[in-house]
């Protein structure tokens, strides 16, 4: 039986950098993993009227045809808060797609309570030998599959995933960390790397401490 919480890995496709410069999405992508096993997945296209420029749609192969027949953005924002439920969050670069996040959940009148956790930190931290963290290559640094076309939603929430797996298979491995959760990776992230063997020590041996006092 699954023990813990899931957690809602997310990518979005959008029209440009940010939504403070009038960006949207155009797609969006989450996979729900717990015990690092993918266990649902939600994806859909999305209309918000914002013209998709030409390099984007080279960029990722959504064109403007495609989100006029989409479902309006704050249809699938709501059905995308339904099914995050009460999950915390990860995407890779989740300074990008947590504002995205927060922006079309405001369009629809929602509020956007989950925090994010960004394997793009995380593997800064536990791989700091690759030489690069983009999503593509850290994958192929560590030998994971690459999951259909780069730059769509489904495809890259697919392989940050299943980064967030294989770093919470590291966590137990390599550290000896039972229950590598979302306090963890939150924290694990803000964790400076001279620091981090001695910080991983620490919180498996607070962690072996609590299952003491629980027994």
């Amino acid at each position: 039986m699954p023990s813990s919480t899931p957690i809602a890995v997310i990518d979005f496709e959008t029209t440009g950098m940010t939504p403070a410069q009038g960006a949207r999405a155009t797609e969006i992508a989450i996979v729900l993993l717990q015990d690092g096993q993918v266990v649902d997945r939600f994806q859909s296209l999305m209309r918000t009227g914002v013209y998709i420029p030409s390099f984007i749609t080279q960029l990722t192969g959504i064109t403007n045809a495609m989100v006029a027949d989409a479902p309006p953005a704050i249809d699938v924002m709501r059905e995308a808060a339904r099914f995050v439920g009460r999950s915390q969050m990860v995407a890779h670069n989740a300074s990008f797609d947590s504002k995205f996040w927060a922006a079309e959940l405001a369009h629809a009148d929602m509020a956007s309570p989950q925090r994010f956790a960004c394997t793009v930190l995380l593997s800064r931290r536990l791989y700091p030998e690759a030489r690069s963290h983009s999503l593509g290559n850290i994958v192929d640094h560590l030998g994971l599959p690459r999951a259909g076309r780069a730059h769509r939603a489904m495809a890259d929430a697919e392989m940050a995933a299943s980064l967030l797996a294989r770093i919470q298979h590291d966590l137990r491995g390599r550290w000896g960390i039972a229950e590598p959760d979302f306090e963890l990776l939150a924290g694990l992230q803000r964790c400076a790397r001279p620091a981090l063997s001695r910080w991983l020590a620490q919180w498996a041996l607070a962690e072996d401490n609590a299952t003491q006092r629980t027994r």
